[in-house]
C-alpha cells in the first residue's frame, strides 16, 4: 500500500508513512512472535527467520522515515531538523543493510536489493552532511562545512563504486544531482575560506557523528489482532431478512419522497403567490428598502464599474488625442515628401539638362497615393466621432441615471397618502406586515419537517427486529412504518395554514394597495426601470464606438508611421545622390572651363568626341563682363551658380579670362548609367523650371547650392509627370487641406 500511494502530495507521502509504519509492526511481530517459535525447530525458512523480519522491519522504518524527511522539505523546516531526519533515514538503511550483508541473508536476496538499500544508506547520508552544512554555513564555521560535504561526497562516489548494478534509474538521477549540489556548495565553501575565513579544515574521522532523530517507530500489533473485540458474522444476513428490509426501504422512500414534494409545492405556491401581490417589494418600498430585479441590478453595477457616462468624456478626449497625434504624422510625412519634390525642381531649374535624375513625382506615387488614403480615412473618423460625441450629448440627460450612486437611490419611493379620512393606514400596513412574518415562520417549519423526515430515515433500523421477529414481515412494516404517520400530519397542517393566511395576505393587501395607490408607484417604479434599461443599452452603444474609434486610430498611427519610415528613407537615398550630382555636375563644369583656357593659350589638346559636341547653330552674342556671372577659373574648380537663370536650351557658359566672346558651347560629357535605372518611352524628365533660386546653403561639407537636402526611395519606375508652371510648387500628395484641423464636434459609428 506504501508504494502505491502517490507521494508527489502531503496527504499521498502521510499515508505512505502509515502504511510503512504498520507493515514495520507486522514485522516486528512476527519476529518476536513466530519467527522466535518457529527458529526453535529444524525446518525454518530464510524468510521466517528472525533476521529476516528484522531486516524487513528496519527496511520498512527507513522508508516510512524517508516520507516523513520528503514532508519536512516540502513544509520549509530548517536545515538542522532536515540533517537530522535525513540522518535517521539513513541510519535505518544502513542496519537493514548491514543484515542483508550477513549470514544467513547474504545468499538469499538479489544484488538488486543490496544495491538499492547501500545508495540509500549513501544518499541519505550525503543529505544530511549537505542540509547540515547549510546550517554550518549560517554560522560561518566553514571549516567543519566544508569536511562534512567532503563527507558526504566521498559517501556517494564510494556508493557509487561498489554497489552492485540493479539499481533504479530514478535513484541514480537523485544520487547525481545531490553530489552536484554538494560540489557546489563545497566549491563555494572553500572559495570563502580561502579569502576570508582562513579555517583549518578538520579531517573526516575527527568529526562528531550528525545527529538523528526517528519520527516513526513499528505500530503495535497487540489491539490490531485482539479477536475478542470483533463482533464476527455481525453482517451477515439472512436472504429472506435481507429481501424483506429492502422492501421496507423501499416503503419508506416513498413516504419521504411524497412529503418532500408536498413541501416543495407549498414553497412553491407561496412565491407565486407573493409575487402575483407584488410581496414583500411594495412594504420594502414603503419602508424605504428599495430593490432592483437581480439582473438589471448586475448590468448597472457593470456600467458603473467601467466608469458610467460620466467616464465617456475621458474617453471622448482620449479618441481626440489620437486623431490629432494622427493628423500631425501624416502632415510630417507629407512634408518629407514635398520639401524633398521643391528641392529636385530648384536644382532641375538650375542645373537644366545636366540634372538628369528623375523626379520626385514619378518616385513617390505610391507613397503619396496611401497619403491620399490615409487622408481620406482620418476625414471619415473625424465625421464619426462628431456622430459619437453628439450622440454623448444628445442622450447624457438619459443616461445621467446611471451615476446616481447607489442606484437605488433612482427609484420612486410609496409615499403615504396626502389626506386620510380614518387615519388607518399604519394599521392596515402592520396587519400585513404581521401575516408575511406568519408566512415566512410557515416555510421555516416545512424546512425543519423535511430535515426531521430525512433524520429519522437515516436511524431507522429494522433489521435486528426481522432477525428476530417470527410473525409476518407486513405487520412489523405497518408497526414501523406509522412512526413517520406525525410528521406528515405536521405537514398537512402546515399547508394548510399556509393557504388560510395567502387569502388573509391577498385581502390584506388590497386595502394597502388602495390606501396607498400602488397601481400608481408601480406604473412609476416600470417607468424607472425601462428607463435604466434605455440607458444601459445606449451605453453600452456609445462604448462600443468608443472602443472602435480607438482601435481605428490606433491601428491607423501604426500605418502612418510605417509609411513615414519608408518617407524618410527615400528622402535619405534621395540626398545621397544628390550630392553624387552635385559632385558629378562640378567636375564637368571645372573640366570645360580647363579646356577652354588651354585652348586660348595656344595648346593643342585631344578634342571632344563627335558624340559630345554639341552644333554651333546658335552662338551667344558677346557679353559685357561688368554683366557677367562669377567666372569658373582653373584654379577654383568649384562652381557658382549663376545669378540669372539660365533659358532653357541655351544654358548660360561659363566665360575665361582674356576672351571677349564667350567658348564654344561644348555639350556636356555623357552621363554614367543612374543606380536606378530609369526607363521611359517618351522624354524621360521634364524640361528645367524657371523660378527664382533660394539663397545657398553649406550642407554635407560641398559647396553651397539652394536648398540641398531630402532623401531618396528607390521606388519603381513611373511616367514622367507633366512639367509644372514656372515659379509653381509641387502639389501636395493629397488634397486634403494640411494640417487637419478636427472639427468642432466629433462623434460616430466606425463601422464602414
Amino acid at each position: 500500500m506504501g508504494l502505491s500511494l502517490d507521494r508527489s502530495a502531503v496527504e499521498g507521502r502521510r499515508q505512505a508513512s502509515h502504511s510503512f509504519i504498520a507493515a514495520a509492526g507486522a514485522f516486528a511481530f512476527l519476529r518476536d512472535n513466530v519467527a522466535m517459535k518457529a527458529s526453535m525447530g529444524s525446518s525454518t525458512t530464510v524468510d521466517m527467520s528472525v533476521e529476516c523480519a528484522g531486516m524487513l522491519e528496519r527496511l520498512m522504518l527507513a522508508q516510512a522515515q524517508e516520507c516523513v524527511f520528503e514532508n519536512t522539505i516540502a513544509k520549509g523546516s530548517t536545515p538542522g531538523v532536515c540533517a537530522k531526519i535525513s540522518r535517521q533515514a539513513g541510519i535505518y538503511y544502513e542496519e537493514a543493510l548491514a543484515a542483508l550483508n550477513v549470514a544467513p541473508l547474504n545468499y538469499h536476496f538479489d544484488k538488486g536489493w543490496l544495491a538499492h538499500v547501500q545508495l540509500k544508506a549513501a544518499l541519505f547520508y550525503a543529505e544530511a552532511c549537505y542540509r547540515y552544512g547549510m546550517e554550518l554555513h549560517d554560522k560561518e564555521e566553514i571549516a567543519e562545512e566544508i569536511a562534512r560535504l567532503k563527507s558526504g561526497i566521498s559517501a556517494l562516489s564510494e556508493a557509487k563504486k561498489t554497489s552492485p548494478k540493479g539499481a533504479a534509474q530514478q535513484l541514480l538521477d537523485a544520487i547525481n544531482k545531490l553530489e552536484a549540489n554538494l560540489n557546489q556548495n563545497l566549491a563555494r565553501a572553500v572559495k570563502e575560506n580561502d579569502r576570508v575565513y582562513l579555517m583549518r579544515v578538520p579531517q573526516a574521522s575527527s568529526l562528531a557523528p550528525l545527529p538523528a532523530f526517528s519520527l516513526v517507530k513499528p505500530m503495535p500489533m497487540n489491539d490490531v489482532l485482539d479477536a475478542s473485540k470483533e463482533k464476527m458474522f455481525a453482517s451477515l444476513v439472512p436472504d429472506n431478512s435481507a429481501k424483506a428490509l429492502s422492501r421496507y426501504t423501499e416503503m419508506v422512500d416513498d413516504v419521504i419522497r411524497s412529503q418532500a414534494e408536498r413541501l416543495q409545492r407549498g414553497s412553491e405556491l407561496a412565491r407565486v403567490r407573493l409575487r402575483e401581490m407584488d410581496l414583500p417589494d411594495s412594504i420594502l418600498a414603503l419602508e424605504g428598502n428599495l430593490t432592483l430585479p437581480m439582473a438589471l441590478k448586475e448590468d448597472v453595477e457593470a456600467v458603473q464599474v467601467c466608469g458610467g457616462p460620466a467616464g465617456l468624456e475621458a474617453e471622448l478626449q482620449q479618441l481626440k488625442d489620437l486623431k490629432r497625434v494622427n493628423q500631425e504624422l501624416l502632415v510630417q510625412t507629407e512634408e518629407l515628401l514635398q520639401k524633398e519634390a521643391t528641392e529636385d525642381s530648384q536644382f532641375r531649374s538650375q542645373f537644366g539638362t545636366r540634372w538628369t535624375r528623375p523626379q520626385s513625382s514619378t518616385l513617390t506615387k505610391n507613397l503619396q497615393d496611401r497619403l491620399n488614403r490615409f487622408a481620406a480615412n482620418l476625414k471619415q473618423a473625424a465625421e464619426s466621432d462628431a456622430r459619437i460625441e453628439r450622440s454623448v450629448r444628445d442622450h447624457s440627460a438619459l443616461m445621467s441615471i446611471l451615476d446616481r450612486h447607489p442606484i437605488e437611490s433612482a427609484l420612486p419611493t410609496l409615499a403615504r397618502p396626502i389626506m386620510s379620512l380614518d387615519a388607518n393606514e399604519d394599521a392596515i400596513a402592520g396587519a400585513l406586515k404581521q401575516s408575511l412574518r406568519q408566512l415566512e415562520g410557515l416555510g421555516a417549519q416545512r424546512a425543519g419537517l423535511e430535515d426531521m423526515l430525512k433524520e429519522m430515515k437515516r436511524k431507522d433500523d429494522i433489521l435486528p427486529k426481522l432477525m428476530t421477529s417470527t410473525g409476518s414481515h407486513e405487520d412489523l412494516f405497518r408497526k414501523e412504518i406509522a412512526k413517520y404517520d406525525h410528521i406528515c400530519e405536521e405537514i398537512a397542517q402546515n399547508l394548510e395554514a399556509q393557504e388560510q393566511l395567502l387569502l388573509q395576505i391577498q385581502t390584506q393587501n388590497e386595502d394597502f394597495a388602495s390606501i396607498f395607490n400602488l397601481e400608481d408607484y408601480k406604473a412609476s417604479r416600470e417607468r424607472i426601470y425601462k428607463q435604466i434599461e434605455a440607458a444601459i443599452s445606449k451605453y453600452r452603444e456609445i462604448k462600443e464606438n468608443i472602443n472602435e474609434g480607438l482601435k481605428f486610430y490606433v491601428t491607423l498611427q501604426d500605418a502612418i508611421t510605417n509609411v513615414k519610415q519608408q518617407c524618410s528613407d527615400f528622402v535619405m537615398t534621395r540626398n545621397i545622390q544628390c550630392r553624387e550630382m552635385m559632385d558629378e555636375v562640378q567636375r564637368q563644369i571645372s573640366g570645360l572651363s580647363f579646356q577652354d583656357n588651354k585652348g586660348s593659350n595656344g595648346y593643342n589638346y585631344t578634342s571632344v568626341p563627335q558624340s559630345h559636341q554639341v552644333p554651333r547653330s546658335n552662338p551667344q552674342p558677346p557679353t559685357d563682363p561688368a554683366n557677367m556671372p562669377n567666372a569658373v577659373r582653373p584654379q577654383t574648380p568649384t562652381y557658382h551658380p549663376p545669378q540669372q537663370p539660365a533659358m532653357a536650351g541655351n544654358p548660360q557658359q561659363p566665360t575665361m579670362p582674356g576672351y571677349t566672346q564667350n567658348p564654344p558651347p561644348y555639350g556636356p560629357p555623357q552621363q554614367p548609367t543612374p543606380p536606378y535605372h530609369l526607363q521611359a518611352s517618351g522624354p524621360p524628365y521634364p524640361p528645367p523650371q524657371h523660378q527664382q533660386q533660394p539663397p545657398p546653403n553649406h550642407e554635407y561639407g560641398q559647396p553651397a547650392y539652394p536648398g540641398w537636402r531630402g532623401p531618396y526611395y528607390n521606388a519603381p519606375p513611373q511616367q514622367p509627370a507633366p512639367p509644372q508652371q514656372p515659379g509653381s510648387m509641387p502639389r501636395p500628395p493629397y488634397t486634403v487641406p494640411s494640417p487637419y484641423h478636427p472639427p468642432h464636434h466629433q462623434s460616430g459609428y466606425y463601422r464602414q
